[in-house]
Order: structure tokens, then sequence, then C-alpha cells
């Protein structure tokens, strides 16, 4: 019953977005079924990366000065949440990791399956990973420092090299990558869908799609395009594409947010993740704020210690806390309306907090996209001997801000629109409308905080 459910869903979501399918065009089609995609993006990527590990690495050793922190932590950390959003996981098809690790394995790789420990718990381990890299950002300043930024992507790098030599397909991405994480939820609100056609897929029994083929190797996401209901693991590689033999996969602009409407099998590991970021967004915003100093100066009377690991890891873990407690406390007071458990509450409804998460992430980056964006330009012409000088800003302070309210104001709708949905989706009409008024009041809470934090002065990192 639930495959034959799961088949009139995904025959729904294709019949509704076949018109706008981008694999009807033959160029685009002959592109992403050619031998070229997407390797005419991973290579130059690829050196890209190299040049700026290089450059972080014997570089100046100021963050001010060094082109490989301003290439990664005021052009690339910003521009990322704003492609999830556009393009899905295309970053991940290109990312140099993934092709790192391809490499790895086509020479060396033993194509071991992937131990039922990082299957079961990976999704942990991720969330993990990205709150313990946010952690040591704050209190070691890899940010600031080019030798630090250094040593965190090549650390990364070790453990794609040892992944891909052990294990088959993309596991690192797949199950360790804390940016796989955060990307494969931002990809949940994100404009593009792949998904395959139900009535062909039907009738077919090769599986070249998730097994490989002549022309490409497998799914390396280990994801099976026939029954995806998600496009979170999807790094649009278009290997399924140029293995289908019957024309099945489709390409094609989706409503933001929609997928988070009908999640079947909600999952806890990924709803914490969602909480997770909010709080650690307000971690970012409140460590560049001018009266942080005050804040550490409160902190360090409270506590008796003017060490910053106990400061700022209790600031930390408050940050942290503070929206898992309240969505934990909604779960509680919805419970009453909708018959579910605080721990099913807080699963599905985590979701619905990503579409302010992602807005609230790209408001916050946007401030070091446009306030200091000048810096990648200073700084690659510095490589040069031309020195450069002035304000690093591309618009005003007042300009940033009005866009960061609007991006906060967009997230607030979409998340609020996606509560709605979802309790529609779940339950009778007479507990729709009570449960979504209840986890409204909280993103509007939560966006509340985050606009008083963006409307206060903001230093620059770098």
């Amino acid at each position: 019953m639930e495959q034959k459910n799961k088949y009139k869903d995904n025959k729904k979501n294709f019949d509704s977005s076949s018109n706008a399918n981008l694999l009807n065009n033959r160029i685009f089609k002959k592109f992403i079924k050619s031998k070229w995609y997407p390797g005419i993006f991973q290579w130059p990527v690829l050196i890209v990366f190299s040049f700026i590990v290089y450059q972080l690495l014997v570089g100046p050793s100021t963050a001010h000065d060094n082109f490989g922190t301003a290439g990664t932590w005021v052009l690339w950390w910003p521009i990322l949440p704003i492609m999830l959003f556009l393009f899905g996981r295309f970053w991940c098809a290109i990312c140099p990791f993934g092709l790192v690790n391809d490499l790895v394995q086509k020479f060396v790789g033993n194509n071991r399956p992937v131990p039922k420990f990082l299957r079961k718990y990976g999704i942990w381990i991720i969330d993990a990973m990205f709150i313990m890299i946010t952690w040591s950002d704050h209190v070691w300043g890899v940010v600031e420092s080019p030798r630090g930024s250094a040593v965190v992507l090549l650390l990364i790098t070790i453990g794609v090299i040892f992944s891909g030599a052990f294990f088959e397909r993309r596991t690192w991405c797949r199950y360790l990558c804390f940016l796989g994480g955060v990307s494969s939820n931002y990809t949940r609100v994100g404009m593009m869908e792949l998904r395959a056609t139900p009535e062909k897929c039907a009738k077919c029994k090769v599986l070249a799609c998730y097994k490989g083929s002549k022309k490409a190797a497998g799914c390396p996401m280990f994801e099976f395009p026939r029954v995806m209901e998600t496009n979170a693991e999807c790094n649009f590689c278009g290997n399924c594409v140029k293995n289908c033999p019957n024309d099945s996969i489709k390409v094609y602009p989706r409503v933001p947010t929609k997928e988070l409407w009908f999640i079947r099998k909600p999952k806890l590991p990924e709803a914490f993740l969602a909480v997770v970021i909010m709080g650690i967004v307000f971690v970012q915003n409140i460590t560049m704020l001018t009266i942080w100093k005050d804040i550490l100066n409160w902190l360090e009377h409270i506590t008796g210690t003017t060490s910053y690991y106990v400061t700022f890891t209790l600031t930390f873990i408050i940050a942290m806390l503070i929206p898992i407690v309240l969505l934990s406390i909604t779960g509680l007071i919805a419970k009453k309306f909708n018959g579910d458990s605080v721990k099913q509450n807080f699963t599905r409804f985590g979701y619905a907090i990503i579409p302010l998460d992602l807005s609230g992430h790209i408001a916050h980056n946007l401030f070091h996209l446009l306030a200091e964006g000048k810096s990648v330009i200073f700084t690659f012409m510095g490589l040069f001997g031309i020195n450069m000088h002035g304000s690093t800003a591309i618009l005003s302070n007042e300009t940033i801000q009005a866009l960061q309210f609007i991006l906060i104001g967009l997230g607030t709708l979409g998340s609020i629109y996606t509560i709605y949905k979802i309790s529609k989706h779940t339950y009778r009409s007479k507990s729709v409308i009570k449960t979504s008024v209840v986890y409204a009041i909280l993103i509007v809470f939560l966006a509340v905080v985050n606009l008083i934090l963006f409307a206060l002065p903001m230093a620059m990192r770098m």
C-alpha cells in the first residue's frame, strides 16, 4: 500500500511539473548527457580550490590581505546557500572534494560497502561535525586565520581521500560531510527538482540509474531515482540522465519549500539540524555585534573566568538550546490539538524552520559579501603587486540591513506557509488551524529575534 501511495504521489508531482522539464531542451539535454558534464565545471573548481589552499598556506598571514581567506569566506561561503536555493545541490556535483574522492576511488579504491553504523548514524555524525566546526571557528579563529582555514580544508581532504580509498561511491558526501548535511536541508527549500517518470520506471528492469552502465557510473549518492521523494541527496551529477534507457529522468523548477509539505517519513536528526542551525545563526550574529565585548565581560563576571573557551562555549550552548527548547514546548502545546507526541511534533515541524534558517543564513552572509566584497578584488590584485586600499563595502550598511530584513520576512512567510501545508497534509480539518497558529507564533518569535540582531551594528571579521 505504501509503495502504491508513493507511486501516486510521484506521478502527481511529475504530472504537475513535466511541462517545465528542462531536459525537453535539446541543447541542455545533450550537454548533460555528454562526457563533458560535470567535468567541465569540476576541474576548474579543483584548480581554483588548490590555488586558494596554497594562498592560505603560504600567502599573507593576516586574513585582511590573504586572497584565500577572501575567496573562501567573503565570496564562496555567502554565495553557497544562494546556489542551494536556486540550483539545489549542484555545488556538490562540482565540489573539489567530490572530484578528489572520485579520482582516489578510480585508482586505489577498494569500494567496500558503507559500514552499517554510518548508514544508521551518519546524519548524527554530520550534525556533530557541523556543530564542532562552527564552535572551533569561534574558539580558534579559523576564519580570521589563513593557516587555520587551510588546516580545516586539508583535514577534510584527508577524510575524503581515506573515504574514497576504502568505501564505495561518495560515502563521505552522503554520510560524513558536514556541508552535505546543511546542503540537504537547504535543498528541500530550493527551486530545482529531479524525478523519474513513474510510468516508464514501472516497466524498467535494467536499474541502470542506480547500478550504472558503460555510459556512466551509478548514482554516487546512493539514490534510486525511480523511488526518490526528495532532492536532499541528489547532486544533479547527471549520471542517471546518461544511464536511463527510457528517457525517464526529468529536471524542472518547482515552488520553493514545496518538498517540505509532504515528507512521508520525517527524521529526527534532520529536524534537529534544522533547529540547531537557527541557534548557530544567532551565535554568528551575536559574535559580530559591537556589544559582544560587553556580553563577554558580563559572562566573565558570572562565570568567574576570563577563559574564552568557557564563555563562548556557554554562549554557544545556550544559543542552540533556545530554539530546541522552544520547539519542544511548542510541540507540547500542539499535542493538545493534534494528538502527536512532543517527539513527533518536533520531528515533523522541525522541517518548517528550514526556510527561516536559509533566509537567516543568507542574510548573515550577505553582510560579509556586500560589506567586505571588495576585499576579494583587493587581495586578488595584491597577488600581482598592485596595492588597493579603501572601503571594502559594495553597498551601504543601511541597504544591506534592508535586504536582510526582506530576507527574514520572506523566510518567515515560507516557514509559516510550510507549517500550514504540513498540518493540512497530516491532520483533520479541526486540528489544522490550531496547530498552524501555535507553530506560526514560534516562527514569528524566532524571526523577531533575528530582526533585532540584524538591526544592531555589526563588526567585520576580516
